[in-house]
């Protein structure tokens, strides 16, 4: 089985988000730091589809689950 590898702007392309460098620098910088406890899809910015989204990515796509998790240490 062939492992893909995503990159932060298809993750922001998936949850309807702009997508360049400077505006995914951006937005990691607007809303960070999360607080420790704070999980990536229980943040406050997400719309309800966004994170359902980001759930399940993490649940069932191992490909996605990287570059969320990059996401998640990047807001943390």
């Amino acid at each position: 089985m062939e492992t893909i590898n995503h990159e932060f702007f298809e993750l922001f392309e998936q949850l309807g988000l702009p997508s360049s460098e400077p505006e995914i620098r951006s937005f990691i910088n607007r809303h960070r730091p999360l607080p420790g406890g704070v999980k990536i899809t229980e943040a406050p910015f997400w719309t309800p589809e966004q994170a359902r989204l980001l759930e399940e990515l993490l649940a069932q796509d191992a490909d996605w689950a990287e570059v969320v998790d990059s996401l998640n240490v990047a807001l943390h």
